[in-house]
């Protein structure tokens, strides 16, 4: 099984390093192309490329853009419900291990596990193992839960996202004590307009499967200046044009800093995005929008 991941993984950076090139040779023909519908001429270095390339370089209109590595990692989204693995750090508080319960509740087909003595590669190597598709880890800081990795298997990505004003269930007080519903909740995503917004959003919403339309119960993400507000409703209808919610908990901000193309045990996996903090700024704040 271990010369079976080694050989797929070989096979995926192979890939990928193909990537920029067919990109790059798809790049230089829609700029010939337009030139040409233009009626303007081509620039000698495009000439060149043209001798180069040979015949790789052919003006093929119904050519569409070629796909990549990140295409391929959620390709089976839909045919399958994900299963997904959830647990804590080492030796967690009762309030992070009560988010831990919470949070198995709002992610359908999910199992929470008890960290215990596991390494990250024992958790890894248990999730190929069980056919689970999403870990998801989650990080305190005093007690108080402050992060989240949410890695995609067998390839990745790994989203790693901070978390604030968390409030648990029970703390919302209207519905302190009662049951959570199963049904697989419908989805809004706000905000999210970006390359790097589609890439979270797409991130998250495989995380569930698809819905029934007869589902009364919503998962709302509103991307706000690159911070995620999620919040979890059920409704009923009133009449035909009214809706009632309540909300059911939990509550909290999310916002991601690092995105990586590999499994969480994967230290040396390429880093597709990171936040820095020359990215603060008013004119560069809103990345996900």
């Amino acid at each position: 099984m271990l010369r079976r991941q080694i050989r797929e993984r070989r096979e995926y950076i192979y890939k990928k390093s193909l990537e920029e090139k067919e990109r790059q040779i798809w790049a230089k023909k829609q700029q010939i192309r337009q030139l040409l519908a233009e009626g303007k001429p081509i620039p000698p270095e495009l000439r060149e490329d043209a001798k180069a390339l040979g015949g790789k370089l052919t003006l093929d209109e119904g050519q569409s853009e070629p796909a990549t590595s990140i295409d391929d990692e959620y390709a089976r989204a839909g045919l399958y419900e994900p299963k997904i693995l959830i647990t804590t750090s080492r030796d967690p508080s009762s309030r992070l291990t009560q988010f831990a319960k919470e949070i198995r509740l709002v992610f359908p087909n999910s199992t929470r596990l008890n960290r215990g003595g596991y390494t990250v590669a024992d958790l890894a190597a248990a999730c190929r193992a069980n056919s689970i598709t999403d870990l998801i880890v989650l990080h305190e800081h005093r007690g108080v839960p402050d992060a989240m990795v949410v890695s995609h298997f067998p390839h990745g990505p790994t989203l790693l996202f901070t978390l604030s004003n968390v409030v648990l269930r029970h703390e919302v007080s209207a519905h302190a004590t009662s049951t959570v519903s199963e049904q697989y909740p419908h989805l809004i995503f706000e905000n999210f307009g970006s390359k790097l917004g589609e890439r979270v959003k797409s991130a998250l919403r495989y995380l569930f499967p698809v819905a029934k339309d007869t589902s009364t119960r919503v998962m709302t993400f509103n991307n706000a200046n690159d911070f995620i507000s999620f919040r979890h409703h059920v409704y009923i209808k009133i009449s035909h044009r009214e809706v009632q919610l309540a909300e059911v908990g939990p509550r909290f901000e999310m916002r991601p800093y690092e995105i990586r193309q590999g499994t969480l045990e994967q230290t040396e996996a390429d880093v597709e995005w990171v936040l820095r903090p020359y990215m603060n700024t008013a004119r560069k704040r809103s990345q996900l929008a």
